[in-house]
C-alpha cells in the first residue's frame, strides 16, 4: 500500500470515528454561536431555555430529575429571566447518604421544591453583574431567591461563592452559561435555606 493511499485510509477512519461520537461529546466548533458553553459534555445553546439545555448535561442528571419530581419544569421553561445556580451531580452527592432519594419521594415534593427554588433568582445576573454587586456591598451581595430567602454572594479574586442561609458554600465553577430565558452558573455544592 502506498503512503498516499495509507494516509487516505487513516483520514477516512478518523472521520468515521468522529461521526460515531455523539455531538454532545464533541468539542465546540466554528458553527456554534460564540457564547455557547460546554457543560457536562454538551453544548448549552443560548437559543434554548434552561430545561432544554440542562437535560443534555451529563453533570446535571440529578438536578434534572429533582426539577421534574418537584414539578418545576414548566416554570424553568417559562419566559423568566432566571439566574440559576445549578448544582452538579457531585454537589448532590456531597449531601448526607440517602438525602437525594428521600427528597425525590412524592411526599417530599414541597421540601424539594423549596430547596430547588432557593437556587433560582428572578433576573439575569452575569458573573460581572454579581461581582459589581459584591463590590458595591462591601464584600458581599444578597439576592432574594424565588423561594423567598436570600442567598449571599461573595468573591475571592476572580472566584464567586454562593452561601446558603442554613448551610452550604458553593463555588461557581462555570459562570455565564447563557440561556434564552436567563443564565446558569454551575456550582459545586448544594446550598440550603432555613
Amino acid at each position: 500500500m502506498s503512503n498516499r493511499l495509507f494516509a487516505l485510509v487513516l483520514i477516512g477512519m478518523g472521520a468515521s470515528a468522529l461521526a460515531a461520537v455523539p455531538a454532545s461529546a464533541q468539542a465546540p466548533n466554528a458553527s456554534m454561536p460564540s457564547d455557547t458553553v460546554m457543560v457536562g459534555g454538551a453544548p448549552m445553546y443560548p437559543t434554548k431555555n434552561i430545561i432544554e439545555n440542562a437535560v443534555n448535561s451529563k453533570d446535571h442528571t440529578t438536578l434534572v430529575a429533582a426539577v421534574k419530581a418537584a414539578g418545576l419544569v414548566e416554570t424553568l421553561e417559562g419566559k423568566g429571566p432566571f439566574t440559576v445556580f445549578a448544582p452538579t451531580n457531585e454537589a448532590f452527592a456531597k449531601l448526607p447518604p440517602g438525602t437525594v432519594d428521600t427528597l425525590l419521594k412524592p411526599e417530599n415534593k414541597a421540601m424539594l421544591a423549596k430547596i430547588l427554588t432557593y437556587h433560582v433568582v428572578a433576573g439575569d445576573y452575569t458573573a460581572a453583574d454579581l461581582m459589581k454587586m459584591v463590590k458595591a456591598g462591601g464584600g458581599k451581595a444578597m439576592l432574594k431567591t424565588v423561594e423567598g430567602e436570600p442567598l449571599t454572594i461573595s468573591q475571592d479574586g476572580t472566584k464567586l461563592f454562593v452561601l446558603g442561609e442554613k448551610s452550604g458554600v458553593a463555588e461557581v465553577t462555570i459562570p455565564n452559561v447563557k440561556q434564552s430565558n436567563g443564565v446558569i452558573h454551575v456550582i459545586n455544592s448544594v446550598v440550603l435555606p432555613n
